[in-house]
């Protein structure tokens, strides 16, 4: 059962959400259309696809909210993924809208890049933290099975919040008719995807009002044994969390597979955010009974945090 999970951890962590080559074919949506800048350039990371879902009827003279996604290339269709599952966000999103459950919004997926995933989403300053031997052992660390390193070019998760705020915001600000606003700003992902979504509204509080981190890869590595990694999150977060005042934050966890492993470390979290003053109307974790660690799990409990942040 370990060895399984491993394996499943180097899947979903090097692998599973890898970029494909150049011609990326557009997903198909059965709601709204995509939009995509193909390899959006950047001064800070490395050129990626960006793809912009837009709700049925999108009107240039309403305003709407935004959700960043990370992992963009699994979010619409499966028949465009590597393992044929994706999130269906525009079948979500969609019925939330149509049910006047949620603010009309818009979503935008960032793409990963495969290897450099890793370095894009591990939050850089609870990394700097850990002590340095531990910190080279991970610069130096590859799946043994692949030789394939876990930080081809290192850390780069500051960037990647830079390229977010200062480069793709004031482009979708500026293309899309959108408020602008944290209040109406949003961003989610899973996995270690669920971590750079903790990392962005604790960096920029003033830029993102809510977060949404599903199956939270609190472990940020392969194995819990004398790992200091989920305490230097928690040691962050305690230091760092914006005000409950005017944020919502969203955590959840499955049972089966590689979530069997954060119960433990998301009750850490869990009392930090209680410390910090997060209460019932602007803070939840969920635990969800038989759920793994996949983008079918995801899917089907995504209006959950949809609805949390976009609640009408």
């Amino acid at each position: 059962m370990k060895n399984n999970i491993v394996v499943l951890l180097f899947v979903f962590l090097i692998v599973g959400c890898k970029a494909k080559g150049t011609s990326d074919p557009m997903p198909k949506v059965c709601s709204g259309q995509v939009e995509r800048v193909a390899k959006f350039p950047s001064k800070y990371i490395a050129a990626r696809n960006v793809d912009i879902w837009l709700p049925k009827g999108y009107n240039k003279h309403q305003k709407y909210a935004v959700l960043y996604m990370h992992d963009g290339q699994m979010l619409f269709d499966s028949t465009t993924t590597w393992n044929k599952q994706a999130w269906c966000v525009d079948e979500v999103v969609s019925k939330l809208m149509s049910e006047k459950k949620i603010e009309p919004c818009i979503v935008v997926g960032i793409w990963n890049t495969g290897q450099d995933r890793h370095g894009d989403y591990f939050p850089q300053k609870p990394f700097e933290s850990l002590p340095v031997s531990f910190q080279d052992s991970l610069l130096h660390k590859v799946w043994q099975a692949k030789n394939i390193p876990l930080f081809p070019i290192g850390l780069q998760s500051d960037n990647y919040l830079k390229f977010l705020v200062k480069e793709l915001k004031p482009y979708i600000d500026g293309t899309y008719s959108t408020y602008t606003d944290p209040q109406h700003t949003f961003v989610m992902g899973s996995s270690m995807g669920g971590l750079i979504s903790m990392y962005a509204i604790c960096e920029y509080p003033d830029v993102f009002g809510g977060a949404a981190c599903m199956s939270t890869h609190w472990p940020g590595t392969f194995s819990l044994k004398d790992n200091p990694i989920p305490d230097a999150f928690v040691d962050y977060m305690r230091q760092h969390l914006p005000s409950p005042d005017s944020h919502r934050i969203y955590f959840d966890y499955g049972t089966e597979t590689l979530d069997a492993m954060y119960g433990p470390l998301q009750q850490k979290v869990d009392s930090v955010m209680r410390e910090r003053g997060y209460s019932k109307s602007n803070w939840e974790t969920l635990k969800f009974d038989g759920a793994d660690h996949s983008e079918r799990s995801w899917h089907k409990r995504l209006d959950v945090p949809v609805t949390f942040l976009l609640g009408r």
